[in-house]
């Protein structure tokens, strides 16, 4: 079932049982991709990949704004329990990432590899991890190269 059939069934569900968290989350992504839709140049075909790279985004967005209202202790409290709903909801129909073991067995195979000895290659080793075709946290594999290199 694609995402846009099961996102349908899933709001159709929400508002018979009254969630309003999941109906609000499912309208919000609804309306990312309608802009999505509507940007200068768009003219490819509503599919998974768009909503993909559309909830991708969105929960990489309301990431940091989490962290923001979680700063802000007891004020922002609810606000970040709002965007955590939302972004363990929405976790649901991403490509799950690489864990940190996993993650940093990927470096040192990729360092390995392209004989990286020199904290200089940094940025090669970065790309090369990041180009991989693993789905990995772009600040997990930054901090990971740098220690790695940094120990050589």
């Amino acid at each position: 079932m694609s995402i846009q059939k099961q996102l349908a069934a899933e709001q159709k569900a929400a508002m018979k049982s009254g969630d309003r968290a999941t109906l609000n989350v499912i309208r919000q992504i609804q309306s990312e991709i309608s802009v999505a839709k509507a940007a200068p140049g768009f003219d490819g075909e509503i599919d998974d990949d768009l909503y993909l790279a559309t909830i991708a985004t969105y929960v990489k967005r309301m990431g940091k704004a989490h962290g923001e209202y979680e700063a802000l202790g007891e004020r922002g409290r609810e606000q970040a329990d709002k965007l955590a709903f939302e972004i363990d909801y929405l976790s649901a129909y991403l490509p799950q990432k690489l864990d940190e073991p996993a993650t940093r067995a990927l470096v040192d195979q990729v360092i390995t590899d392209l004989g990286a000895t020199d904290p200089k290659m940094t940025g090669q080793v970065i790309g090369a991890v990041m180009k991989s075709g693993e789905e990995v946290d772009g600040k997990l594999v930054s901090r990971l190269v740098n220690e790695a290199l940094a120990e050589k």
